[in-house]
């Protein structure tokens, strides 16, 4: 196709809105534009044409043979293009909204919450993907992720959704008769670590020491995380949102904590958001400011 030699689209619309319709004024409302814009739309398309589409000379205008073949033309292609339109975004739409988050914060935040987003947008379908490992935000794939840090990821737009620093805890029953509790008395006890993160280990290294040769170390889903050390099975780094009532009940003992401002954010990529990922978004803000 020489898309060169093709008139503009909006002549196109113009002309294909009042064949259609049969009425200027009403083919103008529409397209949401004047009569008077309509009217000059076809005569600009004659001129590109260089044919008679439309017969002035009566009280109303109509169609030439020229113009009914152009209109039957438009009309399929325009069809077409409305129904491929229209079957893309009920396709864009039904997909479930897709959600890149740890297994922490899915178990520990997110679940506990989600009736009341499923009571509310009962046609909005979430699709919760629990992992540590940072993804690729893009259409048609993971539309948000919820992450944990300082939110200066390059490349993407991040929202602070809940501020609470990292702690090192542990059971009562772990602790008894070590004292002091320093981290270097904390390396020769056997620590717990979500899945591909290195928060413990880090926080160590930060100290000055590392894991003691035959201290153990275990790695296990977020989820499955708390149990071990509410248990007594080992020191972890954690959310501090995630054990406070833990903290406060006793079951938990908090030995440090990481004096920042980092947080889990709404992580979003560079792209248009659909409706049911603005309407999640949304709700996520109003859970948190229910805190």
């Amino acid at each position: 196709m020489n898309w060169m030699d093709m008139p503009p689209l909006a002549a196109l619309r113009a002309f294909s809105a009042f064949a259609e319709i049969g009425n200027v004024v009403q083919a103008g409302a529409s397209l949401n534009v004047s009569h008077a814009a309509i009217s000059q739309q076809l005569r600009a398309l004659e001129k590109h044409l260089d044919l008679a589409l439309l017969d002035r000379s009566g009280k109303s205008m109509t169609l030439t043979a020229e113009g009914k073949v152009l209109a039957r033309a438009l009309h399929l292609g325009f069809g077409a293009i409305g129904a491929a339109v229209t079957d893309l975004k009920r396709a864009t739409e039904d997909r479930p909204v897709h959600v890149s988050l740890t297994a922490s914060f899915a178990a520990s935040w997110l679940m506990p919450r989600l009736p009341a987003f499923q009571a509310e947008h009962p046609g909005i379908h979430l699709a919760l993907d629990p992992s540590p490992r940072l993804v690729d935000l893009r259409p048609g794939g993971v539309d948000l992720a919820i992450r944990y840090g300082a939110g200066d990821w390059p490349d993407v737009t991040a929202e602070l959704l809940l501020q609470s620093p990292i702690v090192i805890v542990a059971a009562p029953s772990l602790l008894t008769g070590r004292a002091p509790v320093t981290p270097k008395a904390l390396s020769r006890l056997p620590w717990l670590e979500e899945f591909g993160t290195t928060e413990a280990t880090q926080w160590l290294a930060r100290h000055g020491v590392g894991h003691s040769p035959g201290a153990g170390r275990i790695a296990l889903p977020g989820n499955l995380l708390l149990e071990g050390v509410r248990a007594g099975q080992g020191v972890t780094a954690t959310v501090r949102h995630f054990v406070e009532a833990d903290i406060i009940a006793g079951r938990l003992v908090e030995l440090f904590r990481e004096p920042d401002g980092r947080g889990y954010h709404i992580v979003t990529g560079n792209m248009p958001l659909r409706p049911g990922v603005k309407i999640f978004i949304r709700w996520l803000r109003r859970q948190a400011g229910k805190m």
